[in-house]
């Protein structure tokens, strides 16, 4: 059996666990290569996915090969019979222990963030890896399971060696593996595509299951299409309104991208996760955007985003609700122009990897707080920024993300870009006061 990818092992293994479904499950992936195998599994069940962290332990010449384990809780395996065979003295295993101990620490607190441990005390929890080699992380991920709680224990792999079930039947209430083939030596000889799972892509699963999960339980955000009224046309948009949302933010798309942008629309989960609203919507049409030129005309593009929180206002699911500019790229300079207008009056403006300098005049007339936030990298950038902040007369911020160029690809980068706009609008949009209300008491 040669399995195409992860996706395909994760779909496979989710038919094999159908009668799981409709439990009160929770799907455990073991990072790396474990999650988006568990995502599919979760999604196949309708149940939350979470990671289960654990390192593996490898022999200091022969890193592959794993001599133990590590997890959280302090959880330990150590796998005796490859000591042996190795001659890995208690010395070296120490220090590849408070090596791994410090990786597991790091990748944690970055996949996860603030948000604390799905409980499975009392549920059914299904440990999801890409594959058994020696076993000794599925072992680890078992006794954390059991250690929180659990009420029974399923480990799920696509393949493993024969002896699967002998090495690790005490660990597991059940044993479910697609493939147990004679002469394995490798988890990798099984997929035609077994490429290295970044921390990208583990933290990109996790908000998609989460987001899943929560429209299948009914407990997410209000999530629909929206049509924007811009004077005579009317703009393409997504309004997603979390239950007892603070404020909301209008996205400025830069360079031609609209509100299919996946670095805004990353921004805009994180946003969603911390109580916001978002309004990510094309400031262009179809027809409009075949001009290149459109793109460019920022007195354009910040008229659009002043239409559109004058809809946002008269929209029953918004008003009354405090609302923000989100502004990338050449968005940035219409997020600022437009909150030079009186009648759109913003109550917190952030760009990423702006342009304001191409707000110009506008500049000293924006009242409402104002973050910059500029790669390290994009030096020539930067310096517009700069130069554009002298000119700012309102509170304003510059914040430099070290290592980060134009598009904040580098890892790491657009997670605090979003961190810093969370931050930010959570502090300024407090709700706004309906017109009819304002005055004395």
């Amino acid at each position: 059996m040669l399995l195409t990818d992860r996706l395909e092992a994760g779909r496979r293994l989710g038919e094999r666990l159908e009668y799981l479904r409709g439990q009160d499950v929770v799907v455990l992936g073991l990072p790396r290569g474990g999650v988006p195998v568990g995502a599919a599994v979760a999604e196949a069940l309708d149940a939350p996915l979470d990671i289960c962290m654990v390192r593996k332990l490898g022999v200091p010449q022969q890193p592959e090969l794993g001599m133990g384990a590590i997890g959280e809780d302090g959880v330990r395996v150590i796998n005796q019979e490859v000591l042996r065979a190795t001659g890995v003295g208690e010395a070296d295993l120490e220090r590849v222990e408070a090596q791994e101990r410090e990786v597991l620490r790091r990748r944690a607190d970055r996949y996860r963030g603030a948000h604390a441990p799905v409980p499975v005390a009392g549920r059914t929890v299904v440990v999801v890896d890409d594959g058994v080699a020696t076993g000794s992380t599925a072992r680890a991920a078992c006794r954390i399971a059991r250690a929180r709680g659990a009420a029974r224990i399923v480990l799920a792999v696509p393949v493993a060696p024969l002896d699967f079930t002998g090495r690790l039947g005490e660990e597991a209430d059940e044993l479910v593996c697609l493939h147990t083939p004679a002469g394995f030596l490798a988890i990798g000889q099984f997929y035609d595509d077994f490429t290295q799972v970044g921390d990208d892509e583990v933290t990109a699963c996790l908000r998609q299951a989460a987001g899943h999960h929560d429209r299948v339980a009914g407990t997410g955000p209000e999530d629909r299409e929206a049509e924007v009224a811009a004077g005579a046309v009317r703009l393409r948009g997504r309004l997603t309104l979390p239950a007892g949302a603070t404020g909301v933010v209008a996205f400025a798309h830069g360079s031609g991208s609209g509100r299919h942008s996946p670095r805004n629309r990353f921004v805009a989960e994180g946003l969603n996760r911390a109580g916001l609203g978002t309004l990510l919507f094309d400031l262009l049409t179809e027809d409009e955007e075949r001009d290149r030129a459109n793109v460019f005309d920022i007195a354009l593009l910040a008229g659009r985003l002043t239409d559109a929180t004058a809809w946002l206002r008269e929209e029953p699911d918004t008003e009354g609700l405090a609302i923000g500019y989100f502004g990338a790229s050449t968005g940035a300079a219409a997020a600022l122009w437009a909150a030079a207008e009186p009648s759109a009056h913003p109550a917190a403006v952030v760009s990423r990897g702006g342009r304001p300098d191409l707000a110009g005049p506008r500049l000293p007339e924006v009242t409402a707080p104002t973050l910059l936030v500029v790669g390290g990298a994009d030096t020539r950038v930067l310096d517009l920024n700069r130069a554009a902040q002298a000119r700012l007369r309102c509170e304003n911020r510059l914040d430099v993300v070290p290592g980060a160029t134009h598009l904040f690809e580098e890892p790491g980068t657009l997670e605090r870009v979003t961190e810093l706009a969370r931050d930010w609008f959570t502090e300024h949009l407090a709700p706004a006061r309906p017109e009819h209300a304002k005055g004395p008491c």
